[in-house]
């Protein structure tokens, strides 16, 4: 048997982990999800040939960008079998300039004006445009559109059945220089002031561009492109687009089966189980008001069918956080934001205009920790949620790291401390994710609730399903927390003695709907000072029927 499965797992097709390039994906015979149906519908609109789309990082933007530059190279032989190869499009070459801004330091602004000037030039000269030392890397820029866009049509009078006209812009990541910065807003403007200049050139040049493509993780509306570009095309909230980017359930089957039945078998469960926790885990993006389907990130569906763990675990953060929502999360409390439930959010916030005045849940959605789960349209409002297991565990851990002021790493320990009911432990470092909560910038914004939503942010973190507020016929439990290794139910007193706590937890029986379980069950009390909000008590008790 376990040979069988080793040579089924031979015979599986290859699955790309890393590289975003496009010709070297193909050329390894590794599995590309076909999105050139897509792509073809972007390209042939000549009244919309200016695009942008924002998407969370990991998402397959860099790819696409790559897909782009050798569709318009004319590399025809990369595209045999895929959908677009089966259209009227005529493989033509264009001159392509390609930029890809998420490597650039941002350290100084002088530093990062130095890399950014010889990095633009750099491309140019990739593009088959002749730079001049003695002028800015935009003006080389503007002179290089006309200039190649002038070489193109003189190429398509000549060779028509090769080549084609106008220029084609390619811009991967274009926020994330002003999106490493954000921990320091002056530097982040005069950041975004410099690569402004770069896309103003584009606004008198629009007759020359054949095509542009520009990606991102957020829409800085004050970044000259949005305003210069009036024909800008917005996709990214777009029905038609809304599947462009991450995998489908039907994609996920038509394209991974094989390794999905053999991940199954690994882990001992039904492929029709399987495919439900795998669901649970990854999939949950929704990026359209109109489209209901959701899709699973491509990322973590490579790392975990490659690796092939015996359990599913978060793979989307150990390829790294965005540094956009980590500079922010640094500056802001994020107590008053719950994750699982964002109602009423107006389109406008989804857009970021002012870098000191940004907002959390604007930042949380467009770096992919919220998702779209609802959407009226009389009132146009929003319902945000988290979007999948993976991404609660990783949110949860990170909240509960920046209100301790502690480290990712310190919010993960702790709740391992929970989970082995090491309470001595666990209490310490619990009252010093209360006391950092309780004096840190934002002490007067805190509100009650801030002290269950803190502890449920490490509850989820650590795997804890967790419900607040559970009604029962005798009450409310203010916090039961379920794991396959336990049962927690917490009462939280504020001005009251723990023994309060206590008290309340055995006179209405707030355990007893999980005796049957057999899971060991604890019983918390914590008691909180009114005046400090400190967490001044607390014990646990296993609970004894």
């Amino acid at each position: 048997m376990i040979s069988a499965m080793q040579d089924t797992e031979q015979t599986l097709p290859k699955i790309n982990d890393v590289s975003d390039d496009f010709a070297e994906l193909r050329k390894n015979d590794a599995i590309y999800v076909d999105k050139t149906a897509f792509v073809h519908k972007l390209v042939s609109d000549r009244n919309s040939n200016i695009v942008f789309v924002s998407r969370p990082r990991r998402f397959g933007k860099s790819l696409t960008v790559s897909l782009l530059k050798n569709l318009f190279n004319g590399r025809r032989e990369l595209f045999k079998g895929l959908a677009i190869e089966r259209t009227d499009w005529k493989w033509l070459k264009h001159p392509v300039i390609y930029f890809r801004f998420n490597e650039l330091t941002t350290v100084s602004v002088e530093e990062f004006a130095a890399d950014f000037e010889s990095y633009v030039n750099k491309q140019l000269r990739y593009a088959g445009f002749d730079c001049d030392d003695t002028q800015s890397c935009w003006q080389n820029f503007g002179q290089a559109i006309e200039t190649l866009a002038e070489k193109s049509s003189r190429d398509a009078r000549e060779r028509p059945d090769e080549f084609g006209e106008g220029v084609v812009i390619l811009i991967d990541e274009y926020d994330a220089p002003v999106g490493h910065a954000l921990a320091d807003v002056e530097k982040a403007e005069k950041i975004r002031d410099r690569m402004s200049s770069l896309y103003a050139q584009m606004k008198s040049r629009t007759g020359d561009i054949r095509f542009l493509f520009m990606t991102g993780v957020s829409k800085f509306t004050k970044l000259s492109v949005f305003s210069a570009l009036s024909n800008i095309k917005d996709v990214s909230m777009l029905d038609p687009y809304a599947t462009m980017f991450g995998y489908t359930e039907e994609e996920l089957g038509e394209y991974f089966e094989p390794h999905m039945r053999v991940h199954a078998a690994k882990m001992g469960l039904s492929y029709e189980d399987y495919r439900a926790e795998m669901k649970r885990w990854y999939n949950g993006f929704r990026f359209s008001p109109e489209s209901e389907t959701t899709v699973y990130n491509p990322i973590s569906v490579a790392y975990t069918l490659k690796d092939q763990k015996r359990h599913f675990s978060a793979t989307w953060a150990t390829t790294g956080r965005p540094s956009m929502l980590m500079n922010f999360l640094k500056r802001e409390d994020v107590l008053q934001v719950n994750p699982e439930a964002v109602e009423d959010v107006d389109a406008s916030e989804f857009d970021v205009a002012e870098l000191n005045n940004l907002s959390a849940i604007a930042l949380l959605f467009q770096s992919g920790y919220l998702t779209i789960r609802d959407y009226e349209p009389l009132t146009e409002s929003y319902t945000l949620g988290v979007p999948d297991e993976e991404v609660r565990r990783d949110l949860c851990t990170l909240m509960a790291g920046v209100a301790a002021r502690q480290s990712n790493a310190w919010a993960a320990s702790l709740g391992k401390k929970l989970l082995n009911a090491k309470w001595p432990q666990f209490f310490e470092g619990l009252k010093s994710l209360y006391a950092a909560m309780a004096y840190g910038s934002t002490e007067g914004s805190v509100h009650e609730n801030s002290y269950g939503r803190c502890l449920s942010f490490l509850l989820a973190g650590c795997g804890f399903r967790f419900r607040m507020e559970d009604v029962q016929a005798s009450g409310r439990a203010d916090i039961v927390a379920d794991h396959p290794a336990l049962t927690c139910i917490f009462e939280l007193k504020v001005g009251e003695p723990v023994d309060e706590a206590f008290a309340q937890l055995r006179e209405k029986g707030y355990a007893d709907p999980y005796r049957a379980s057999g899971k060991p069950i604890w019983l918390i009390g914590l008691s909180f000072d009114r005046e400090t909000r400190k967490l001044v008590d607390c014990a646990a008790k296993p609970y004894e029927a």
